[in-house]
């Protein structure tokens, strides 16, 4: 399907609109409507990947549900509107707000980071929030001898970056929850505000030696061991275990103002709760 990545914009989007509203028509002939409908939009998901950039395939994704309100909006309930914003929440749920959306990996984001990071045979590698599996594919690709593994809460994501990526290990699960103690090499896309903890989690459960990177978003007051500059104009960072420093109030601070508190058990380094929230279970923050 990369070809479909190469047709002229909107090309790809009036292809997978089309193939959706024909899905629907079909789908009618055997289901009850809400069935077709579903089938619908799955149908618009999975093409949503011939976008060649993220808001393309959101423009793609949302094309035939959107369009589909709009010509039922007199026929139906007002309640049914409800469900593009439970599409929403099937796919990004509530647990997941305080990471980073669905931004998926650019394809060769990481090639040439293996003449600076030498990963044994067979060595096991994480994708921490591994989305729809761009990353996944990105971590394949500069390293090909490795084991490439993938956790990401959203169990929809998650069974699209399985069938996307069926050489690696996916499973569902909580990135901050999940131990890294296992892994020769952690990657990360994820937002500012969680960089610090990121620090906080790699210092406490990366063996000496393994490796942290992360696309776009440096960690704050600790110098990567080596930045690359992808072609539009982001960086890759990487920083080998163990993490010389970590500012455990920046850590708060970024806790604080940074998301609300939708996780009660903050991050878990070695089983341990660290920095749960104020007024949830857990009681105060513990240092180190």
């Amino acid at each position: 399907m990369h070809f479909l990545n190469k047709l002229i914009w909107p090309i790809p989007a009036l292809l997978a609109w089309g193939l959706a509203w024909a899905s629907f028509a079909v789908g009618q002939v055997w289901l009850p409507w809400w069935g077709a409908l579903c089938v619908a939009c799955t149908c618009a998901l999975a093409t949503s990947l011939w976008g060649g950039t993220w808001w393309r395939r959101v423009m793609i994704a949302l094309g035939f549900p959107l369009s589909w309100m709009v010509l039922a909006a007199g026929s139906f309930p007002a309640w049914l509107w409800l469900l593009p914003l439970a599409l929403l929440l099937l796919v990004y749920p509530i647990n997941a707000w305080r990471d980073a959306p669905v931004f998926p990996t650019p394809k060769g984001a990481l090639d040439g980071l293996a003449a600076h990071i030498a990963l044994a045979e067979g060595a096991h590698v994480l994708d921490a929030g591994c989305g729809a599996g761009d990353g996944l594919k990105a971590l394949r690709s500069a390293w090909p001898q490795a084991r490439i593994y993938g956790v990401e809460w959203s169990w929809p994501l998650r069974w699209l970056s399985a069938l996307r990526c069926p050489w690696a290990v996916v499973r569902r699960g909580d990135l901050w929850q999940s131990s890294w103690g296992d892994f020769d090499l952690v990657y990360l896309f994820q937002r500012p505000e969680s960089m610090s903890r990121a620090a906080v989690k790699s210092l406490g459960e990366m063996r000496h030696g393994s490796w942290l990177v992360s696309l776009n978003f440096p960690i704050p007051d600790v110098a990567p061991v080596y930045v690359a500059e992808l072609e539009d104009g982001r960086e890759v960072y990487a920083y080998q275990a163990p993490l010389a420093e970590v500012d455990y109030d920046s850590v708060l601070s970024d806790e604080i103002a940074g998301m609300l508190p939708v996780r009660p058990q903050g991050i878990v380094v070695q089983g341990q709760s660290l920095y749960p929230r104020k007024g949830r279970p857990g009681g105060n923050m513990h240092r180190h």
